[in-house]
């Protein structure tokens, strides 16, 4: 199977649903006249990042928010995946990732590993998603994770075996306002473990960051593809908006996979008891 994705690398206005919507349509009906079969936006694109005390008021129920129908229609034609405040039904507040498809939301992502250190206080607005498996949809079966979900190696390695060929991560990567090279270490380091991981997992690796300010923290784009040989595809702006695009090919993994078997060979049965003993001795 192959597919066309297309990166939707913006800015947000903070607190703005209707606002932010509205641009995430301009930018889907591009990334279809472009010939996308999906197109990716970052962290809370549709609410902006800094929302702290407002997340209440931005929360979305993804099977009944008429704030969503806009995309709902659009993903008729296409498949969309944008981030969003989640409102479960018992009330609780997410991060998420809402997976558009065939005129509805068919799947949701809730980031595993809000981070609560350094310049981030997420875990004092979100509660902790609970499980992470990969989705079939209509350009295959990929996984999909929230910016710091991609820091903590298990949850990739899980959507791989569990047979996504794409993972995808969105992601709101701030950088304090600093030098200009501080900013593009930031990006090396972030491009260095998306190559790890890809060719690790003999995988495509999708990566899609937003851009622009708030309450002067500055967010860097580079949004960027890793092929399942560790090679960058395509890669997009540092602090610009940008729509780029790029082919996916199941044969590009296939390839990767019987070149080098190192993830074929992978004994998940040795891991999953290896980590029951180490829980037990813990």
């Amino acid at each position: 199977m192959k597919f066309t994705i297309a990166l939707a690398q913006i800015d947000n206005v903070l607190g703005d649903i209707a606002k932010n919507v509205k641009k995430h349509v301009e930018f889907i009906r591009r990334a279809k006249v472009g010939g996308a079969d999906l197109v990716v936006f970052p962290e809370l694109s549709l609410s902006g990042y800094s929302i702290k005390d407002i997340n209440w008021e931005l929360a979305l129920r993804p099977d009944n928010d008429k704030r969503l129908t806009p995309l709902i229609k659009e993903s008729s034609e296409i498949a969309i995946i944008a981030g969003c405040v989640e409102e479960s039904d018992e009330f609780g507040i997410y991060n998420s990732a809402f997976l558009f498809e065939r005129g509805k939301v068919i799947s949701v992502h809730r980031k595993i590993y809000p981070p609560t250190y350094g310049m981030f206080e997420e875990s004092r607005y979100f509660s902790p998603g609970k499980s992470v498996k990969a989705i079939d949809t209509t350009v295959g079966r990929i996984g999909v994770l929230v910016c710091e979900d991609l820091w903590h190696l298990p949850l990739p390695y899980i959507l791989a075996q569990d047979g996504a060929q794409a993972i995808i991560g969105i992601a709101a990567s701030p950088t304090r306002l600093a030098g200009e090279d501080a900013r593009i270490q930031n990006a090396q380091i972030n491009s260095e473990q998306h190559k790890a991981y890809a060719r690790l997992l003999s995988s495509y690796v999708v990566f899609c960051n937003r851009v622009g300010y708030e309450d002067g923290v500055n967010f860097w784009g580079g949004s960027e593809v890793v092929g399942p040989s560790g090679d960058i595809i395509v890669q997009a702006k540092l602090f610009d908006e940008d729509l780029v695009f790029v082919e996916i090919d199941e044969n590009h993994v296939r390839r990767a996979r019987r070149l080098s078997r190192h993830f074929l060979d992978d004994d998940v049965h040795l891991v999953q008891r290896e980590l029951r003993r180490i829980s037990r001795e813990r």
